[in-house]
């Protein structure tokens, strides 16, 4: 039993050396990447708000919100490189041809970083997600306050749609029944009250409709009431057959809020998609975008087949830059494959399913094909 038994036990420390290996090497990357994003960041809001009463903690604080987001978006890149720095490595020291004169495969090497990676992948979801829905909410808000002296919001719930806008003139809430998603931008059914700068309510107006311009709203059909103190709003009330009212939101800025929902949590799609369902909004791109997010311990561990594929080979066959080169290049194809895809299925051009799941599985069924070529001919 203790001979039987021993093969195993060389076999988990093994994998616990591989695992180790792989994650020093994805920290170390991590950091070096981190490093380089916050101090372009860093510019890029002195760049912002160097003109502003904002100083330079209030910047660095801005840099700090943007740092989960930073972390998210460059998981894949990290993941191909780790592995391309972990196996490389393993070649020249020829540890990979000694883990295969012992009789094992090759592939078995992959197994532990593999894990690590999926491990990671499931973190991503369910902690570093809320952080980043969190954090980036409150960058957006902040940096509304500091540059316009108030935050801006916008929200879609089964009452409709909700925006917030704020400058020095004082805060409004507008609230629509409905919203034509097209070129130029229009709401139905709008209601807006506008407020005092840190006081109450001062203006409430109804319009049929609201067509964004150039930091105007272009209201239709509206009939304006005076909510200041001592006044009979009705009998002071007047109507507008057009009538313009003044917004520091963009349309950009409205589109991607409405449709790329990143600053709501994993946990709490599920519920969004339902109330907005009910409420008779498309949900396409929520639900696009939680197959996504659901579907990304996948696309890690298939951005790790895919450095692997080409970097587990003995560097004196030649052509490890190249291998290299190749690796990171298909890790970037893929990645631009599967925005393609969420795109696409945004878009209602292919199922929800296919857009999220199909490029992960396809990478990993096409890169366990390259393994499977390499290790066994």
């Amino acid at each position: 039993e203790a001979a039987t038994a021993q093969p195993g036990g060389r076999g988990m420390i093994l994998d616990f050396y591989f695992a180790r290996r792989f994650a020093w090497s994805f920290l170390l990357i991590g950091a070096v990447f981190l490093s380089m994003i916050m101090l372009i960041d860093v510019f890029e809001q002195v760049r912002r708000f160097g003109d502003s009463d904002v100083n330079y903690g209030q910047m660095l604080g801005l840099t700090l919100l943007n740092t989960p987001g930073a972390i998210k978006d460059i998981l894949p890149l990290l993941m191909i490189l780790s592995t391309v720095v972990l196996f490389v490595g393993l070649a020249r020291s020829s540890e990979l041809v000694v883990l295969r004169a012992t009789g094992r495969s090759g592939i078995r090497a992959l197994l532990a970083p593999a894990v690590v990676a999926f491990l990671i992948g499931v973190l991503a979801v369910t902690t570093l997600n809320p952080i980043v829905a969190a954090t980036s909410n409150r960058y957006q808000q902040l940096s509304e306050t500091y540059r316009n002296g108030g935050p801006s919001a916008l929200s879609l719930s089964r009452e409709g749609l909700w925006l917030r806008q704020g400058s020095a003139k004082g805060q409004a809430v507008i609230h629509a029944n409905g919203y034509t998603n097209a070129d130029p931008l229009t709401l139905e059914d709008v209601t807006i009250i506008s407020y005092a700068p840190g006081g109450g309510p001062v203006q409430r107006i109804n319009a049929g409709s609201a067509l964004l311009g150039n930091g105007e709203w272009i209201l239709g059909d509206a009939k304006v009431w005076s909510l200041a103190a001592g006044v009979n709003p009705e009998t002071t009330a007047e109507r507008h057959d057009r009538m313009t009212f003044s917004t520091t939101l963009t349309e950009d800025r409205i589109r991607d809020t409405l449709g790329r929902p990143t600053g709501i949590s994993v946990y709490d799609l599920p519920g969004t998609i339902r109330a907005l369902r009910q409420a008779g909004f498309s949900t396409r791109r929520h639900e696009v975008w939680y197959q996504v997010e659901l579907a990304r311990p996948l696309f890690l561990l298939a951005m790790v087949l895919v450095g692997a594929a080409f970097t587990m080979r003995h560097t004196r066959f030649g052509g490890t830059g190249i291998s290299v080169l190749i690796a990171v290049l298909l890790g970037f194809a893929l990645y631009f494959v599967r925005n393609f895809a969420q795109i696409l299925g945004e878009n209602g051009q292919i199922p929800v399913a296919l857009a999220a799941w199909g490029p992960p599985v396809a990478s990993i069924l096409l890169t366990l094909g390259l393994l499977l070529h390499a290790e066994d001919g």
